[in-house]
């Protein structure tokens, strides 16, 4: 008993020496370590070809304009880098691709000289697959170049002011890690322009500051509002005590709660901020309040077709008519705008007033909403023209020009927009901006082949190969369109019938889709994996589905257990128990939970029945008999990390490739293993791999000892089993992140999808030899 007792504690020991997140400082020097194998690279001018997407661009997280210049303004993405037009929108170009990352919270020009920008990096909205950022940035030259002045152990950055009339002045809103808590978190100042900074509103390692905003007439009065809040691997942020909004008068030397009508903040999440100019005594609060509203009605599902067990108040809009001194709830913008923020008012929470109208405000959530009342009532904020462009859903970001309120421009899941009348009619730049956030790539063996990919919040997305970003298609080939499938999935598609597709709607709920007969119709749910509701089954947002390379009629899906259909997906059967630890710790509360504990990876060996299986938890499995035993083949890897992908050799039977992730603990270490028997020893190959989470490895075709894997930090490749890496991101942004990749087995061409900047492809391998 004694033995099993402490080897049932060596995991957790292993763990604990294990999860230490990395610091930005140290991120920072992984960046250098890359800039060095750049430069030393052979490839260091390779070019590679995007691809597009051309019809919609990726999360846009800030938006900026120049009052009385309509011609320049900046757009800022999750992980799409920073990028600039000088012609009102016509051309736009990226102007961060050189640095350490290409997560974007939050931007900011000086109002004393439209020269100076400064970068605030890492997104705050925390969403499942946000990047993290290093910290902050400045340009004296309006985007031409950038000089990084510290804060790289922020984590996330939610806003950023800069003084009205010193530009060296800036305050920094501080939000923290995603995933693990951190002392560098809360309200930070500058008084000469980032040489030094200070941290002046602290509250907790758990608290950040989500919002900041400035009283336009004292620049000495600011207002603070601060989160709580963590995410799990098994949870989105759930409300926790400390969601206070605090004040100065004094520039930050002392701050005061300032409570006085607002909500218990024990049940509260994310508070955004804005302040009227035209009366600053005005101050609105977007609450992301999560006390019930009412209960659910018969049969009601939410938006991942989960059964309702609560319906929480949402979007909460509080007033203040005395600089936050009380404030009055006005009204609920969740009320009759369903879905607007419900349970996920940790995405949104950005509010705005217009600048010359303090009843005039904007909210926004999944749609964005308007109220003339000073917050009392509210309704969509649609266009009203006719011949308005069509605007993306999920907003995170507004900038309204003070002397011309009419002219806005806006940030969504789709990109950026504008509108010159008041929100009239909205012109978009989806096709000018390739930021597209991409989690898997495949193909099909049409001629030429057919890329699918699954995008963040467009659903999956599909365009020939020979499509290139910029230029006209050939009209033959299949532009860029949707294609069966959520955002989160992994995509199968049978190379005899490029019409049939396998794809997963959300958390493993596995469809098959015949093209031909439209991109819902003729559409097959096997209802037995219908697991987006509460119940006994679990599976990821990527959950694992492979076809079998050996038989286009059988199917092998992830959730929990593992299962296998041999017609199609007409019949299925479980071939596994639970193969993950199943933890009872580890599973969500509704309508917080995220499907944990489950298959993240399959691959097949050298024959038919050869299986291994991967979960999120960190468990690597092998069965020879299609499933009838299973060998559990962990031993020798790191306890607990997310499986990422599993490869098996085609040169040698013996030979899989293992590729664990932690970005969900903010550990950057990166994990990329080989075994020669089977999973019986495992062997780290990551050699000179810059510190960054590695997501994807494939082998050569033709070539045993040439591997390619694609990380945060970009793409590399092998020429010798993994013994030393060569950077091949040639003409790629530096700190792109490649999430997946592979090798068409006929055309051998080399494609990556980004999550930032679209797809690439390599259409020729030889110039790598």
């Amino acid at each position: 008993m004694r033995k099993i007792c402490l080897l049932l504690m060596l995991p957790l020991a292993v763990a604990a020496q294990q999860n230490k997140s990395t610091t930005g400082a140290q991120r920072m020097t992984a960046f250098k370590q890359q800039q060095l194998l750049l430069q030393q690279s052979p490839y260091k001018n390779l070019q590679w070809r995007l691809m597009g997407p051309d019809n919609r661009s990726g999360r846009s997280t800030d938006v900026v304009g120049i009052t009385g210049n309509p011609n320049v303004f900046y757009a800022a993405f999750a992980t799409g880098g920073l990028w600039k037009t000088e012609d009102a929108g016509t051309n736009w170009k990226p102007i961060f691709d050189k640095e350490a990352t290409q997560s974007i919270g939050n931007i900011a020009l000086a109002p004393s000289n439209s020269n100076v920008l400064y970068v605030g990096t890492g997104e705050a909205n925390i969403f499942r697959a946000s990047l993290p950022g290093i910290g902050m940035y400045k340009s004296t030259d309006a985007g031409k170049s950038f000089q990084h002045i510290g804060l790289e152990n922020t984590g996330t950055i939610a806003r950023v002011i800069v003084h009205p009339k010193n530009a060296n002045t800036v305050y920094v809103a501080a939000s923290g890690n995603e995933w693990t808590y951190n002392k560098e978190r809360g309200v930070y100042l500058t008084t000469d322009g980032g040489k030094t900074w200070k941290n002046i509103l602290f509250e907790s390692e758990k608290s950040g500051c989500i919002d900041l905003v400035m009283d336009p007439n004292d620049p000495n009065t600011l207002y603070a509002s601060m989160w709580n809040r963590i995410r799990k691997r098994w949870s989105d942020p759930m409300p926790e005590d400390g969601d206070y909004i605090y004040k100065t008068t004094d520039g930050g030397k002392t701050w005061k709660k300032i409570s006085n009508g607002l909500p218990d903040t024990k049940l509260t999440g994310r508070i955004g901020l804005a302040v009227s100019h035209s009366n600053p005594n005005v101050l609105y609060a977007f609450v992301d309040d999560h006390n019930k509203k009412r209960d659910p009605n018969p049969g009601e599902t939410d938006s991942y077709e989960r059964q309702v067990q609560k319906v929480v108040i949402g979007a909460a809009i509080y007033r203040s008519n005395n600089k936050g001194e009380s404030w009055e709830k006005m009204g609920e913008v969740h009320d009759f705008l369903k879905p607007f923020s419900g349970t996920y008012g940790w995405v949104f929470s950005q509010i705005r007033v217009h600048p010359k109208n303090e009843n005039r405000v904007y909210a926004f959530g999944v749609e964005k909403a308007i109220s003339e009342d000073g917050g009392k009532t509210w309704r969509v904020w649609d266009a009203t023209d006719k011949q308005s462009e069509w605007t993306h859903g999920d907003h995170h970001a507004l900038w309204i020009d003070e002397e011309n309120p009419d002219r806005m421009i806006m940030g969504d899941d789709g990109g950026v927009s504008i509108t010159y009348n008041g929100g009239a009619k909205w012109k978009n730049f989806f096709d000018e901006i390739p930021t597209t956030q991409f989690y898997t790539v495949a193909y099909d063996m049409q001629k030429p082949f057919n890329i699918f990919g699954a995008v963040q919040d467009e659903g999956t997305m599909s365009g020939n190969v020979s499509n290139t970003f910029g230029t006209a298609a050939d009209t033959t080939l299949r532009p860029w369109r949707m294609a069966p499938g959520g955002e989160g999935t992994q995509i199968a598609v049978d190379p005899e019938n490029a019409n049939i597709v396998y794809a997963s709607s959300y958390y493993g709920r596995l469809m098959r889709t015949d093209m031909s007969k439209g991109r819902r119709e003729g559409t097959k749910q096997f209802k037995q994996f219908d697991v987006g509701r509460i119940d006994s089954l679990r599976g990821e947002w990527l959950a694992a589905t492979i076809m079998s390379k050996y038989n286009n009629k059988v199917l092998y899906h992830g959730l929990q257990h593992l299962y296998k259909t041999e017609d199609g997906g007409e019949t299925w059967k479980m071939i596994s128990s639970d193969l993950s630890y199943n933890s009872k710790q580890r599973n969500g509360v509704y309508p917080y939970l995220i499907y944990h504990q489950a298959i993240t990876a399959v691959a097949e060996g050298d024959k038919a029945g050869v299986l291994y299986a991967g979960t999120d938890d960190g468990r690597v499995w092998l069965t020879t008999n299609d499933g009838a035993s299973w060998k559990e083949i962990t031993r020798g890897l790191p306890y607990n990390k997310h499986v990422a992908k599993i490869a098996a050799s085609t040169f040698k039977s013996s030979r899989v490739y293992v590729v664990l992730n932690d970005r969900r603990a903010d550990n950057h270490t990166p994990y990329l293993y080989v075994s020669d028997d089977y999973g019986t020893t495992w062997k780290p190959i990551v050699a000179n791999l810059p510190a960054s989470p590695v997501n994807v490895i494939a082998e050569h075709p033709d070539n045993a000892n040439t591997l390619f894997c694609g990380t945060d930090f970009g793409v590399y490749m092998s020429k010798d089993g993994g013994k030393k890496w060569i950077a091949i991101n040639g003409t790629i942004p530096a700190a792109v992140s490649v999430n997946d990749l592979f090798i068409h087995p006929r055309d051998k061409k080399l494609v990556i999808g980004t999550y930032g900047r679209g797809v690439y492809v390599l259409d020729d391998l030889n110039s790598l030899q």
